[in-house]
């Protein structure tokens, strides 16, 4: 059974000191990219104006950006305006498909904040997330490089693939667990994937250090949804920004449950179903607490954890190594 423990409880504190040392490092390069950001999108219209200074202010951590620029960091020792550009491609990719999930999820709560579907309408969310999908992709083509290209058409492809997928699988809640490791591969994994590899790339990193920074960001981002999957059944709607069960409302069946419905026998597996269905989140999120489920998310994350530290063997000892190391920790540890 996974008990809410007092740790958990401090995890809040805890996961605020701790990615206060990445942006306490990276100042000058998240104020950099802060007003490369604002500038990127000012249109002159209100209404696009508006909507720009409503998602800047509920922006979270920036986490892409940030391994952006400790790649550069590891690969270069230095980050020039292309690594600003390659953060800020990635950043309104990121912010252009969460305008559009809240869309397809019909999610009212975004960050903590009213989502811009719910304060707009669906018109202007849908076109908003087209706005910023718009501007990531005048951002890569003034980098004029191919390679970045080559990053970035395959990642777009993967997140569509990923968003399908668990479009499908949310209708028939058939989802196994090698179904899942792959849309959220492709969901989660791939942005991060290329924020580490545009930035060994924009940093003058080498072929095998690239490729090995792609394979660190594609474990992290493994880790990183993993974990976010598991706060749905442990977290607290305070901290999370978003109600405890909000996936399970949704009707999205994600690891924790997909082993906890493994482990049941035929007929509590049923009334489980029917109870996601209903969406009677309450009843599911206990069941899941009351199972094996959440321990086996958690060394799930921890296995790809361990794959991204092992992907930076090929770089030497720095500070940028260790503030990577750290940042695997932080998304194993994180409580929102």
């Amino acid at each position: 059974m996974y008990a809410l423990s007092r740790n958990d409880m401090m995890a809040e504190t805890e996961s605020v000191v701790e990615f206060g040392v990445f942006t306490d490092e990276l100042q000058d390069e998240i104020e950099r990219f802060k007003d490369e950001f604002r500038r990127y999108l000012k249109s002159g219209i209100f209404l696009i104006d508006q909507v720009n200074r409503f998602m800047v202010k509920g922006q979270g951590k920036t986490i892409r950006p940030i391994m952006v620029f400790l790649c550069a960091r590891l690969a270069g020792g230095r980050v020039i305006d292309e690594t600003i550009r390659a953060a800020l491609i990635v950043e309104l990719l990121h912010n252009a498909t969460l305008v559009h999930d809240d869309i397809v999820d019909d999610s009212d709560i975004r960050r903590g904040l009213p989502s811009i579907k719910k304060i707009w309408n669906n018109k202007v969310a849908v076109l908003y997330g087209d706005y910023l999908l718009a501007h990531s992709l005048m951002a890569m083509l003034e980098l004029r490089d191919f390679t970045v290209f080559d990053i970035l058409s395959v990642t777009a492809r993967r997140l569509a693939k990923g968003e399908l997928l668990q479009a499908a699988k949310t209708r028939k809640l058939d989802i196994t667990e090698e179904v899942y490791l792959r849309m959220i591969a492709d969901k989660t994994a791939a942005l991060m994937s290329a924020s580490a590899e545009l930035g060994g790339l924009t940093g003058g990193g080498g072929e095998d250090e690239r490729i090995a920074l792609r394979n660190f960001g594609e474990n992290i981002g493994m880790a990183f949804q993993i974990r976010d999957d598991m706060l749905d059944y442990i977290g607290r709607a305070g901290i999370l920004g978003k109600p405890v069960g909000g996936d399970l409302k949704e009707k999205k069946i994600t690891l924790p449950l997909i082993k906890a419905l493994e482990d049941a026998d035929d007929s509590q597996r049923a009334v489980i179903l029917r109870k996601v269905k209903k969406r009677r989140a309450k009843e599911v999120v206990k069941f899941v607490r009351n199972s094996d489920g959440l321990h086996y998310a958690y060394d799930k994350a921890a296995e790809y954890t361990s794959k991204a530290k092992e992907n930076l063997n090929v770089f030497p000892e720095s500070i940028n190594k260790k503030l990577l190391i750290k940042l695997t920790d932080f998304v194993l540890r994180r409580n929102k």
